[in-house]
């Protein structure tokens, strides 16, 4: 499918099933190489067929091309080059991703705000994807050593365990510094949406939890050695549960309505108002960082929010911003919306036709 954008707004609209989603992980992958529903490359293409491909042409000229193999990995082109690094695609497109999925944000599993805090900061510095990627293959080989030396001598597994620690200690001290850093600058800008959203009457406060213990000011050299010697003393408990329990992958994102968890005593209006509140802001500091404001992508979310907080949504993305938005009807946008918006209809995803 050829979908050519001419109006500030792209409206994808028809019934559940029918593809509206696939569209916008199709821009999401090409803007962040991550999808917020799949895991894994096979689990994005046609079930047969051997690859799919996904290319965008941008207002300054710039092509990016993501080509998706069920074998062999992935490849990147940009302007018809093939890319050394899949890194180096990301920047010309940069998108901010709100989901029905996103509204679990608050009362999901810790791995979920883990994820999300990682997108923040992917947006921010690309280069987080390769330390993301180096620490769990780190912590899979880790579980793997385990396995191979359990017949080896203490000092022989030590020896090899010490060669991890080091590695181990490096990558996750630089995730958690850049988890940090990015919450302390999300901080102001989704405290004041927070008030906007319930009249000034709640404070939001995002507060990092790190698997580590840090209890120093931020510093690359001393959270690097506590985190050495942190790995070193929980090797036996390592070793009887199978599990590492140091590391940013433990980590935990404590959001907080007038210093009380909203996770166990926010009501189901309160968390998605934080929801809503976090996504703004992180549409705010990217704008506000790189100067041109992200392309926005709703994924059928408007069905999950009130009337109340679909028009305050819809406001704050204004006209400054480009944005896709997928529905299952027309109903929640009102003739100002519709009228400065390009509408993708049901026959036209039936059909997948090219749409100028």
């Amino acid at each position: 499918m050829l979908v050519e954008l001419e109006q500030p707004r792209l409206l994808v609209i028809g019934p559940n099933g029918i593809g509206k989603s696939n569209l916008l992980e199709a821009v999401e992958l090409l803007g962040s190489l991550r999808s917020h529903r799949c895991s894994q490359d096979r689990d994005l293409i046609q079930w047969d067929e051997p690859r799919a491909l996904l290319r965008a042409g941008l207002d300054d000229g710039d092509r990016i091309e993501l080509e998706l193999r069920r074998t062999g990995g992935r490849q990147a082109r940009r302007n018809g080059k093939t890319l050394e690094r899949q890194l180096d695609l990301i920047g010309p497109l940069r998108c901010i991703g709100f989901s029905a999925l996103d509204l679990e944000l608050v009362r999901g599993e810790p791995s979920l705000r883990r994820s999300w805090l990682d997108r923040v900061v992917l947006q921010l510095e690309p280069v987080y994807a390769d330390l993301i990627s180096r620490f769990s293959r780190l912590l899979r080989q880790r579980g793997q050593l385990w396995r191979q030396t359990a017949r080896s001598s203490v000092g022989e597994r030590d020896a090899l365990l010490d060669a991890f620690d080091v590695q181990m200690a490096l990558v996750s001290t630089r995730i958690h510094r850049r988890r940090l850093r990015a919450l302390q600058r999300l901080q102001p800008i989704a405290e004041r949406w927070q008030a906007h959203l319930s009249g000034g009457t709640e404070q939001l406060e995002l507060r990092y939890q790190p698997g580590s213990r840090l209890e120093q000011e931020e510093a690359e050299e001393p959270w690097r050695l506590a985190i050495e010697e942190q790995l070193r003393m929980q090797r036996s408990e390592e070793e009887r549960l199978g599990i590492c329990r140091v590391g940013p992958h433990r980590d935990e994102v404590g959001l907080l309505l007038g210093g009380i968890p909203a996770r166990r005593f926010g009501s189901a209006g309160q968390q998605r108002s934080l929801v809503l509140g976090l996504k703004l802001a992180e549409l705010e500091l990217v704008t506000q960082l790189f100067g041109d404001p992200p392309l926005l992508l709703l994924d059928d979310v408007l069905a999950e929010l009130d009337p109340t907080r679909q028009r305050l949504l819809l406001d704050a993305v204004g006209n400054d911003h480009q944005c896709l938005v997928s529905a299952t009807h027309l109903d929640g946008f009102d003739g100002g919306w519709r009228e400065r918006s390009q509408i993708l209809s049901p026959d036209d995803l039936r059909a997948g036709a090219n749409i100028r």
